[in-house]
């Protein structure tokens, strides 16, 4: 397999992961980054330094990396910072073939590495992983991502390069799936949904038509897309995306800054997020053929529609999604569903987080904003699986 990769790729090398004939060398060139050191550090306040260089130094392919490294620390942020992570739906995983798993976002580092942990636990083949260069603030930071099987979305191009950039990545997506027989985690958007509102951007899915060499439907059915939905039970950067929202109302031409995306990736990696559920979804070829949509907008829009309806009815609904739904509504309709103890340890959750956001002369009007925004994040995926469940009942 290594070998195919080495020779058949060469095309890709400015996105694709790296190979394992270059793994020593850039493992020996990684650990010799203060940056790196730093964030090791950082990330693992107890961690034997010297020590830990030398069990990355005795890895010797991805798959190494992956049992040696990235699983171990996965399970310890597992253990410290959830009260469990669990998946349903393997059914629909067939590890003799390769797909192209797309989720929800809700984490910059952790919607992928969570769900190749489920993978790794059951012994099911894990995938790689598109991440956006717009993160990419370091070039240690590369050299790890690419160490970790994953593949560089390029977002910072001009109109005129943005659909060549589609081209490649498509491109590869196609080839990692066809030629390598090796499946692929890519976000719905580009970005978070700051909301919880997830909506699959048409612009994704065509891009993915853009591969291969049939018509728009039959290049998606060619990579077998597979909707997963995520559900974090609380979002560490919940208060950190009410800031950015009130910051936009003041002032809509706000931008977060690349130390605003370190520390929400910091923010998510490391913080409370309660239990943490996956539910892995059928493939999409099937009800896609029924559609049979023929040009690539119609494609784009019927892919769309499948793969948002597969998310909001596979999402694991928690106490806090119905008390926040009949908070913000004002209602009991979902009564049943929590205790009293659940909504005091809710609000009180909620004022502890609202008590986070560093913006100075906040109104009451703008608390009000504030708290009505955060409850609308955690009842937003009670309130799309509603109406996904309505439709399908039609």
């Amino acid at each position: 397999m290594t070998e195919h990769i080495h020779n058949t790729n060469e095309n890709f090398d400015d996105i694709r992961p790296y190979d394992d004939h270059q793994f020593r060398e850039k493992i020996e060139k990684l650990v010799h980054e203060p940056g790196f050191e730093h964030a090791v550090r950082y990330v693992m306040p107890d961690v034997d330094y010297p020590e830990f260089v030398q069990r990355l130094l005795s890895v010797k392919s991805q798959a190494d990396f992956q049992s040696k490294i990235m699983a171990p620390f996965l399970e310890m942020l597992v253990s410290k910072t959830t009260d469990g992570l669990s998946v349903d739906g393997l059914e629909n995983y067939d590890p003799s073939k390769s797909y192209t798993f797309i989720t929800n976002h809700r984490d910059i580092v952790l919607d992928a590495s969570f769900l190749n942990l489920c993978f790794i636990r059951k012994g099911l083949p894990i995938t790689q992983v598109a991440i956006g260069n717009n993160l990419l603030i370091f070039d240690w930071i590369t050299d790890l991502v690419k160490l970790n099987r994953s593949f560089i979305v390029k977002r910072d191009t001009g109109v005129r390069e943005a659909l060549d950039a589609a081209r490649h990545l498509s491109g590869y997506i196609h080839h990692t799936i066809r030629d390598l027989h090796e499946s692929v985690w890519i976000a719905q958007r580009e970005g978070r949904a700051k909301d919880s509102n997830d909506l699959t951007q048409d612009s994704v899915v065509k891009m993915l038509t853009l591969g291969g060499d049939g018509t728009p439907c039959e290049n998606l059915m060619g990579i077998n897309v597979v909707p997963v939905a995520i559900s974090y039970e609380y979002d560490p950067n919940d208060y950190l995306k009410v800031r950015e929202f009130l910051l936009r109302r003041r002032d809509p031409e706000f931008r977060k800054s690349q130390r605003d995306d370190l520390f929400s990736m910091e923010t998510g990696l490391l913080n409370y997020k309660g239990r943490v559920h996956f539910r892995v979804g059928k493939c999409i070829n099937d009800d896609l053929a029924k559609a049979n949509p023929e040009a690539r907008a119609a494609v784009a829009r019927t892919a769309c529609d499948i793969i948002d309806r597969a998310i909001h009815c596979g999402y694991h609904i928690f106490p806090c999604n119905y008390i926040a739904f009949d908070e913000i509504e004002g209602t009991h309709t979902y009564s049943d569903f929590y205790t009293a103890a659940d909504v005091e340890t809710f609000d009180s959750y909620i004022a502890s987080q609202l008590a986070k956001v560093d913006v100075t002369d906040i109104t009451d009007d703008e608390k009000e904003y504030m708290r009505r925004t955060m409850l609308a994040m955690y009842a937003n995926p009670l309130r799309n699986q509603i109406a996904a469940r309505d439709c399908q009942s039609v």
